[in-house]
């Protein structure tokens, strides 16, 4: 029997039929490998309200704690106004396999972290506007309303606030205003503004893959198989942010759609926008001393001036965080300007090394048997190359190791120092510096301090035990030199670079690989907290506290502070007072250490989120006080001038420490007097502040880059360099700064014609 020949149109299926199949499955392969992004949610709160009887155990604890420094009818709180969650583009990224992350971490973590793990009185979520979508947007209200719906109105455990966080970024001094989070006192959609106010980005900026370069990201899926939808979701998100319309200028707030991205230019521009939508908030800035992204050269000069301020929502400055310590002037610069306006390298101190410098020391190491006018040539092109690259600096000599830089552009000699120190930013020098009007007006910023933890992971209050520094602080580096090589190229020649690069070689890079994160991932700590003196528990309490200032920050640990301006016949003031005054003033601080952890978790958090959850959240690490407590060995005092003449070095107004008052041996609370008799003889308005000093123990990079007397520097890595294991412990004096008490020098008759008034 002969075969049967197929007919031609029976062949064309066949083929046809083939190519659908060979296409199927190339296509379900896609999906499978593509296919997986989503919306990363919320989460779901799994905690309830804390029960009843621990909340009473607590108000009793802290109300034998608020007798003991002598406040009365007034109790201390203690939490955290500075918390992001993986809404916030930086916190995503931090989040992914390829840094060590551990995935996502949304609004509901905050929630049970803060109530069970940290065990706060109250956190407010701070994602940054930038980035934050507007699903992001009515998420976290949900989500902050449900963390509150579980509190028991009559004795709230825990109350939450929501904000955001305006995150601007200058490439200059003359155009950086940086960072500063808006909190809203309201839950309510009838007193919170429709979309969040973002800060300008450049115009490609959600075009531009902040991890690698745009022809490397859909390799990683494949790479990375087993966590492939992380990285979809990345895709996803710059996606959606992309797809974001900035809304039109000059247009009333509640006339913008719904889902256009709000921008503020400049600090002026969010006050007048949030003056349009006329809900109660306050803006605190923070990270002002942040080299990081900070430009050198940045001074808070132009923030003085009433036109970039709100006295009555810029209340508050954060002085310290995860991030650094923000709160100590230095006379010295990152960089000088010759008369022509271009960049000059500052010569290196005792206490002090410009980079510009290192740069320089690095290129002259490499000059071999150049000539020596040929090796100077390039030491002064690669200072020169250093300073135009800004906080890309370190990236004009890509092959220098963190090693290598050292400990350069560090505050050696101040308490846990912000990375790349910048004191043009510091707390001292707003408080010392004035703004000088044409008219001769004379203004000056009034500030109370908190302290926050700046967490990108959604755990408020991290700073309740020095440990688990991979989880607890921001650190985040590649986990294989194969994955660093993807985020930031290639890496260098074996041969050592003999000559800087300039900067406009490496305009293309990632915006990641701009930044110092080597070096940075020595400088995060877990974070600091504020502590408000309020009249109770509540959410109008803690306001009020909040916007009276009477309020303190602290590194981490639960001191107990107690500031007081004592008057003959009047009621003591407190600390976030202003003052009319003459004479002699008194004053009195009196302060109870924080008690020592106990390890592991008390019962109730256990039983509340279960082993699984309380092991992701805290590691099995909770707030677990004993009975013991840490001892307050001194109180420092601060004694700031406020500048009266715009060529009054502000060097010479700050008294840092006026006064350093050791406290009794043996007992854990330590209470001291003082007072200032020059106060009516130099008849200047005057502010005072203490800061209650504990005895050392150790915290996480509490050593920055430990560097020996030699100059040489172990960074503590967070790449595959490193043991994420080592939390890179060093002695640390835990700390709590006080909001300041401001004496406005007022004569009497018998003082007329004394001193300078200073400013009325």
């Amino acid at each position: 029997m002969e075969p049967k020949v197929p007919s031609r149109s029976s062949v064309r299926a066949r083929r046809g039929l083939g190519c659908l199949t060979v296409t199927g499955l190339l296509l379900g392969g896609l999906y499978v490998v593509y296919g997986g992004s989503a919306q990363s949610g919320p989460g779901v709160i799994e905690g309830a309200g804390l029960p009843a009887d621990v909340v009473a155990a607590r108000t009793r604890a802290m109300t034998e704690d608020v007798r003991r420094v002598g406040m009365a009818e007034r109790t201390v709180l203690f939490g955290d106004l500075h918390v992001h969650t993986t809404y916030s583009a930086d916190a995503f990224m931090r989040s992914l396999p390829l840094v060590g992350g551990e995935g996502a971490h949304p609004p509901a973590d905050a929630c049970d972290y803060a109530r069970y793990c940290s065990q706060l009185d109250f956190f407010a979520l701070t994602d940054h506007a930038e980035a934050m979508t507007p699903e992001h947007w009515a998420e976290s209200k949900a989500s902050v309303r449900a963390c509150n719906d579980l509190a028991d109105p009559a004795a709230a455990d825990l109350v939450a606030f929501l904000g955001f966080e305006w995150s601007q970024v200058g490439l200059t001094p003359e155009t950086h205003y940086g960072h500063k989070n808006v909190i809203f006192r309201d839950l309510d959609d009838a007193h919170l503004p429709t979309r969040p106010i973002a800060a300008p980005v450049p115009g490609d900026a959600f075009q531009r893959p902040p991890v690698a370069q745009p022809w490397q990201l859909p390799l990683f899926p494949l790479i990375d198989f087993e966590h492939r939808d992380r990285y979809m979701d990345v895709a996803r998100y710059m996606r959606r942010l992309a797809s974001i319309d900035t809304c039109r200028a000059g247009v009333p707030v509640r006339e913008l759609p719904v889902d256009c991205r709000e921008v503020a230019e400049t600090p002026r521009d969010l006050f007048a926008k949030l003056d349009d939508w006329g809900y109660d908030s306050l803006v605190i800035p923070h990270g002002s001393t942040w080299g990081f992204y900070t430009p050198p050269g940045y001074r808070w000069d132009k923030q003085l001036a009433p036109a970039q301020s709100d006295p009555d929502r810029q209340r508050l400055v954060e002085i310290e965080s995860g991030h650094g310590n923000s709160e100590e002037y230095r006379d010295f610069e990152a960089v000088q300007f010759a008369d022509d306006g271009s960049p000059v390298c500052p010569p290196t101190t005792s206490t002090y090394e410009p980079c510009c410098q290192r740069a320089g020391a690095i290129i002259r190491a490499r000059c071999g048997g150049a000539p020596a006018a040929e090796c100077d040539a390039r030491v002064a092109e690669a200072q020169r190359n250093y300073l135009l690259a800004g906080v890309g600096g370190h990236r004009t000599i890509p092959d220098a190791t963190p090693e290598d830089w050292g400990n350069c552009g560090q505050c050696t000699d101040c308490f846990l120092p912000a990375f790349n120190y910048r004191p043009g930013g510091s707390v001292q020098y707003m408080l010392a510096r004035g703004h000088f009007a044409e008219d001769g007006t004379v203004t000056h910023a009034d500030f109370g301090f908190l302290a926050s933890s700046d967490n990108h992971t959604a755990r408020p209050g991290t700073g309740y035990k020095d440990g688990r520094r991979a989880e607890d602080t921001e650190v985040a580096g590649p986990v294989s030199p194969a994955w660093r090589d993807r985020m930031v190229g290639p890496p260098p020649a074996p041969e050592p670079r003999s000559r800087a690069l300039t900067w406009d070689t490496m305009q293309d890079l990632p915006p990641f690989a701009l930044v110092d994160l080597e070096r940075q991932s020595s400088f995060f700590m877990t974070g600091g907290l504020v502590a408000v003196v309020a009249d109770g528990r509540g959410r109008e309490d803690i306001w009020e506290a909040l916007r009276a200032r009477r309020v303190y920050g602290t590194s981490g640990d639960r001191i107990v502070l107690a500031f007081d301006l004592l008057e003959a016949g009047s009621p003591a003031h407190t600390m976030g007072a202003q003052v009319p005054f003459a004479g002699t003033p008194r004053f009195r601080v009196q302060a109870l250490g924080a008690r020592v952890q106990q390890p592991g978790c008390p019962e109730f958090a256990r039983s509340a989120l279960g082993d699984a959850r309380l092991d992701r959240l805290c590691g099995g690490e909770c707030h677990h006080p004993s009975d013991a407590r840490k001892r307050i060995v001194r109180v420092e005092v601060v004694r700031i001038v406020r500048q009266a003449r715009p060529d009054e070095a502000i060097e010479t107004l700050i008294d840092d420490p006026f006064l350093t008052l050791p406290c009794p041996a043996g007992d854990d609370a330590c209470t001291v007097e003082f007072e200032d008799a020059a106060f009516g003889a130099a008849g200047r308005d005057t502010l005072y502040y203490v800061r209650a000093i504990e005895e050392a123990t150790p915290a996480v990079n509490g050593a920055g880059m430990r560097c020996d007397e030699e100059g040489r520097c172990e960074p503590c890595y967070a790449d595959f360099r490193g043991d994420r294991t080592d939390d890179c412990l060093a002695p640390v004096e835990e700390r709590a700064w006080s909001s300041p008490i401001t004496l406005l020098f007022r004569p009497t008759p018998a003082d007329a014609g004394v001193g300078d008034a200073g400013t009325p």
